[in-house]
């Protein structure tokens, strides 16, 4: 049996402690809002994001984070918010095994979860949990499978012996600048792929963002320091093609309201409409060329209509594959 702290009760902390706990660990929840920890504690369920899912008796809810924290943890606060938690409990978090359970880049530093990480926590131990999934799936049993990445590899099969459970199969991997870039540059094309179908542009285009938008993935991870077979397994290739064609994606469902007029959900952390912006930074710091990124960009900022996105998209010069 395993001691596992997960910070951020949102749906898919919420199922990870959840799985986690089913596999027969000790798993303490901790979520920034008291009242929520309250509700969840006295219910014995996140009725906001996963209704109807119970909690196993193993399962607790932490008042303070550090009576959460355990010998792993699970961070899967919001990028966008990581920054301020590391801040916050700074002294906390050192010498702790830190696992990123979060898909963006921080619009304001460009970094990627465990660089913050080790920008305020430098002695802590730090790995990368990300891959194609759904919290619902996740919570309700389903089978599924994520990418475990860390660059001691020791401490990455440590953690998967220890992680994966009968659901829940985790697969290794050695890249986690790789494994965190797919996961948040996926984010970015499933923007695009709803803006293309919520457009009504047709099956036929949603095809052709999804493999370029592959295409931008690779040329900027690469340049990055990632590997090539990371972006083709779980972390890229694996959670693009979920996040692509599917309402349950936060990403996708966004772009489909974009798309067609309307507004997004705003009681849901979209991921992608603040990563699209740090993406497109990026890509011209690396002087890699990302036209659906820096498209998607400029739409989702209102700087664009959709109508001028595509004609730019489709005007530019042919081109080799």
């Amino acid at each position: 049996m395993s001691r596992i702290g997960v910070f951020g009760a949102g749906a898919f902390g919420t199922a990870l402690a959840i799985t986690l706990a089913r596999a027969d660990n000790s798993v303490t929840l901790w979520g920034r809002d008291p009242e929520a920890r309250q509700s969840m504690r006295m219910q014995r369920e996140n009725h906001r994001r996963l209704p109807g899912i119970p909690f196993p008796e193993n399962l607790a809810l932490g008042d303070t984070v550090d009576a959460t924290l355990a010998d792993i943890n699970l961070l899967v606060v919001p990028t966008q918010a990581l920054g301020a938690f590391l801040a916050e409990y700074s002294v906390l978090l050192q010498d702790q095994t830190l696992i990123t359970c979060c898909k963006g880049i921080d619009l304001r530093t460009g970094l990627g979860p465990t660089e913050l990480i080790s920008q305020v926590a430098p002695s802590a131990q730090t790995a990368v949990l990300t891959g194609p999934s759904f919290a619902d799936d996740i919570a309700a049993g389903l089978p599924t499978a994520l990418a475990l990445a860390a660059s001691d590899t020791s401490l990455g099969a440590q953690l998967q012996s220890e992680l994966s459970g009968p659901t829940l199969r985790l697969y290794l991997s050695d890249d986690p600048v790789g494994a965190e870039l797919g996961g948040a540059l996926k984010n970015v094309i499933a923007l695009a792929a709803g803006l293309t179908i919520g457009s009504g542009h047709g099956e036929s285009a949603l095809a052709a963002v999804m493999t370029r938008g592959f295409a931008e993935m690779q040329r900027l991870a690469l340049a990055m320091g990632a590997k090539p077979e990371t972006l083709s397994g779980l972390s890229g290739l694996g959670d693009l093609i979920l996040t692509c064609t599917s309402e349950k994606s936060r990403n996708f469902s966004a772009g489909l309201a974009l798309g067609r007029g309307d507004a997004p959900r705003s009681d849901t952390t979209i991921e992608g409409l603040a990563t699209a912006n740090a993406v497109a930074k990026l890509s011209k710091t690396h002087g890699i060329d990302m036209p659906i990124t820096a498209m998607v960009s400029a739409v989702v900022n209102g700087n664009m209509p959709l109508e001028a996105a595509r004609d730019a998209l489709l005007a530019r010069p042919l081109r080799k594959e």
